[in-house]
């Protein structure tokens, strides 16, 4: 069965040692070793996320591997390159897992061509053929108003209302979160010094993640529906002051009142604030901001998000 990535991430893998050796320092006779290693430093200068870095330095390692890591890189030919792609090929690994080892061959080569440490690149012959996981499973319009009524009607419930869902649900909707950003909302990220524009302040304790924080604009709507959530269950510092399975039983309790067929998640809610948004014609790289998302992360959403609006064309 072809491997599945999760919505905007790359599979985890073994990790890549770093140093703090800068690019304009590397010679084209140093080791390939000392080559991976100034690569994952730069892609971490640049961004790229911790699982991004791991799988293309676990790629890079794996070809070390069979070819020698200290061999240097002006001694590294094309034909290497090929022969490894073809022991790759013959093992029976996945397409998305072959494509992706072509892609971390391509852009690290690339690279070292770009710095001026090598003056030929020898992977520029290989052909890259993309292969992309399946589309994701959206909510239509109609959908995302039907779960938006039933979850209406799980907060009126005369027995047993529950606020939670619609606050849930429609945060997700406009917003496009991930879980654990979801999970560390904390009372003060959410800006209501102007109720006309309330906003949402994503943050990240790790100074690696840094580059995900964001500020998104809240609909005026939501901070009524957030403020007599607050006044009912008082959380005292996150906003959200559950497990991530409690917050998946909400969104499962929306699903259920809405009779979907579909099976409501974080996952299909971030892909749906996503389309939702670029067939309100905003901008793609203003939708790979708002979802904090790096360049090197939105080739393929970018792809992805394309194929799911085309029928709305």
């Amino acid at each position: 069965m072809a491997e599945q990535l999760p919505l905007f991430s790359t599979p985890p893998s073994e990790a890549v040692v770093r140093s703090a050796e800068p690019t304009n320092r590397l010679k084209a006779s140093v080791s390939l070793k000392t080559g991976i290693v100034a690569w994952c430093e730069h892609l971490h200068k640049q961004g790229a996320r911790e699982n991004t870095v791991k799988s293309f330095g676990s790629d890079l390692n794996l070809f070390a591997a069979f070819i020698g890591a200290g061999k240097s890189l002006n001694a590294i030919t094309t034909r290497d390159l090929e022969r490894w792609l073809e022991a790759q090929r013959a093992s029976g690994r996945s397409p998305k897992t072959y494509s992706r080892r072509v892609t971390s061959l391509k852009a690290f080569f690339r690279w070292l061509e770009r710095e001026g440490v090598l003056t030929n690149d020898p992977a520029a012959p290989i052909i890259q053929h993309t292969v992309l996981s399946p589309l994701p499973v959206i909510l239509t319009d109609a959908e995302v108003e039907q779960a938006r009524e039933a979850a209406r009607q799980l907060w009126h419930d005369a027995k047993k209302p529950d606020i939670r869902p619609y606050l849930l649900f429609t945060l997700l909707i406009q917003t496009g979160i991930k879980k654990s950003e979801c999970l560390g909302l904390e009372l003060n990220h959410v800006d209501a010094s102007d109720p006309a524009a309330p906003v949402l302040w994503v943050r990240y304790n790790e100074a690696r993640n840094r580059y995900k924080e964001r500020k998104l604009r809240l609909d005026p709507d939501w901070l009524t529906v957030y403020r007599a959530y607050l006044a009912e269950y008082q959380p005292q510092q996150k906003v959200f002051p559950y497990s991530p399975r409690r917050l998946e039983y909400l969104l499962e309790d929306i699903t259920l009142a809405a009779a979907l067929d579909k099976h409501i998640s974080f996952e299909m809610c971030r892909w749906t604030c996503a389309v939702r948004d670029a067939r309100a014609g905003m901008d793609f790289d203003q939708i790979r901001q708002k979802l904090g998302l790096s360049k090197i992360q939105w080739r393929e959403i970018g792809m992805k998000l394309k194929k799911l609006i085309q029928p709305a064309l």
